[in-house]
């Protein structure tokens, strides 16, 4: 018997990412953003989701891809942290797939840049590529601590 993972998936610039089902909070439709100022450019805003206020993280800009066409409103996958909920700014929502483990693969010598440090593995599928996302790289934007 084979192990195998359920994946929340979704699109950014025509490339196929997955994230772990356990990780996911929610996914929604574009909301309204409130912009914070002084953030670095891939924090978009703050959502208020239901009362809970909620860090929005441009998946473009983080992983470094040219910016959303106009008119293109992002699409919100909101993930637990142990900071409390995030939201990932994404491009359209894909279907939950379940994956065989034994599928899994490194990151081929193809990925590169920002890309490359952010997904921990891919499947092959039979016409695409579904790239793993590490969540937990992806929303550490590197900041010290407070002390």
């Amino acid at each position: 018997m084979t192990e195998e993972t359920q994946f929340c998936t979704f699109y950014l610039n025509k490339h196929f990412f997955g994230i772990e089902v356990e990780k996911v909070q929610e996914v929604f439709r574009y909301q309204e953003m409130t912009p914070i100022p002084l953030a670095p450019p891939t924090i978009k805003g703050l959502i208020n989701l239901r009362g809970q206020i909620i860090t929005a993280v441009d998946l473009r800009k983080r992983l470094q891809m040219p910016d959303r066409p106009d008119g293109q409103l992002p699409m919100n996958v909101v993930i637990r942290t142990p900071e409390g909920a995030v939201s990932l700014l994404v491009d359209e929502i894909g279907d939950v797939l379940e994956m065989s483990l034994e599928d899994y693969e490194p990151p081929p010598d193809t990925i590169q840049g920002m890309t490359r440090e952010l997904v921990r593995g891919v499947y092959k599928l039979d016409d695409n590529l579904l790239l793993i996302l590490n969540t937990a790289k992806t929303i550490d934007f590197g900041e010290p601590a407070p002390a």
